[in-house]
């Protein structure tokens, strides 16, 4: 098969393309189908009679046809997106990530190593046996077995075969089918490796054998019950929750079969901004995340006194840095969610410093509005613990 022909793209940076290099049907395809992820700008006097392409702020493969793909590359190091998924997903207390995970230098090699840890794990799992529980089962037999349907004998007392409810052992259980659905919506990104994308397949008909075919969604693989019988499970509902996520149907448009793989950074920053946080702020303080208004809104975090549950400080992430300062729109967004939490301190937070940081009262309120960094470029650890120490100094 041919190689198919790859544009390449670096999320939030503008990209022209001359009218022999760019289709237009190609350039339709992605403003009817991806206006919502890439910005599309048709030839004009503005942009000097070029295409230009522009991501919103996802990274990742969009398949458009089978000859043409746009890949879509982060600004972070790769290694990077291994260290926030590490905490986003909660899989720091894990170790799967060692220092062989530095020689990945693009998205498909990011995708193929996690995808190849998933498909280790479940084999292995497989080899022991998977995790079975008992489901209630209501079946016409010849022998008893369980408790009899007394009511259903008396009615039909010609039928030979009683009516028995029961519980029977099986692997054909919600835990099994996250894992099938999973390597089925792997298996259609195409992203695979050809080294890795034979263990899909094989890991995949493992568990066909046994298990129903059923959708998930990363929601899905979170707020599980596990035991000793089942706790490896964990790891690998979290590695599913991440691509369940981040590929697959709701992704696509159109008619194309291959599913997207794309990761929405504004929503991983967020979420391991807040994970970070939960892992290491000092004790007598915690972490909600997400919390709903009665307003219609949602604070992205949360810090609450641990004892009295006093709110302390509303945090809301910004992954795309202004040129200058925070807006205005932020500013009164932020401000609005402290008042709403009779909260004194409100702080943006953003993976890059400003040129002009906030850090001043707002307005006649008693509300005091910071701009905060925390890097996501370098060494994570050392730029959480430089944001910390500045998101608590006033403490």
């Amino acid at each position: 098969m041919n190689q198919p022909t790859i544009i390449e793209l670096t999320e939030h940076q503008p990209k022209l393309f001359e009218r022999d290099e760019l289709d237009q049907e190609i350039a339709e395809l992605v403003w009817k189908n991806y206006k919502d992820l890439i910005d599309v700008d048709f030839p004009s006097i503005k942009t000097n009679n070029k295409y230009k392409l522009k991501p919103r702020g996802w990274v990742g493969q969009i398949t458009l046809t089978p000859e043409l793909h746009i890949y879509i590359k982060p600004k972070v190091p790769i290694f990077n997106l291994f260290g926030m998924l590490e905490y986003a997903y909660q899989l720091k207390s894990f170790k799967i990530f060692d220092h062989q995970f530095t020689q990945c230098q693009t998205i498909d090699d990011f995708y193929s190593r996690l995808a190849a840890i998933l498909a280790d794990k479940i084999l292995s799992r497989s080899r022991r046996g998977l995790y079975r529980t008992y489901i209630p089962v209501s079946s016409h037999l010849s022998a008893i077995r369980g408790k009899i349907d007394l009511r259903e004998t008396v009615k039909k007392p010609w039928n030979v075969k009683l009516k028995c409810h029961y519980d029977e052992q099986t692997a054909d259980i919600e835990d099994n089918q996250i894992l099938l659905w999973t390597l089925y919506v792997i298996g259609r990104t195409g992203l695979c490796s050809p080294t890795v994308s034979p263990k899909i397949r094989k890991a995949y008909h493992v568990l066909n054998g046994f298990v129903t075919h059923r959708s998930f969604q990363g929601k899905d693989c979170v707020n599980r019950s596990y035991n000793r019988l089942n706790q490896d499970y964990q790891i690998m509902h979290s590695l599913c929750r991440f691509f369940l996520d981040n590929c697959g149907a709701s992704h696509q448009v159109g008619n194309y079969t291959m599913f997207p793989f794309l990761v929405d950074m504004a929503k991983l920053y967020e979420l391991f901004v807040a994970e970070w946080l939960k892992l290491n702020l000092p004790s007598h303080l915690s972490v909600r995340r997400q919390s709903k208004l009665n307003i219609g809104f949602i604070i992205d975090v949360e810090i609450y006194e641990t004892q009295t549950g006093k709110t302390v400080y509303i945090i809301d992430t910004k992954y795309k840095v202004p040129q200058n300062s925070s807006s205005s729109d932020d500013k009164i967004q932020v401000v609005a969610y402290a008042a709403s939490k009779i909260c004194s301190e409100a702080v943006l937070v953003y993976p890059k410093p400003l040129i002009n940081p906030l850090n001043q009262p707002s307005g006649e309120s008693n509300i005091w509005v910071r701009s905060l960094t925390f890097s996501i470029d370098g060494d994570l650890e050392q730029a959480g613990q430089e944001f910390l120490n500045n998101l608590c100094q006033s403490e």
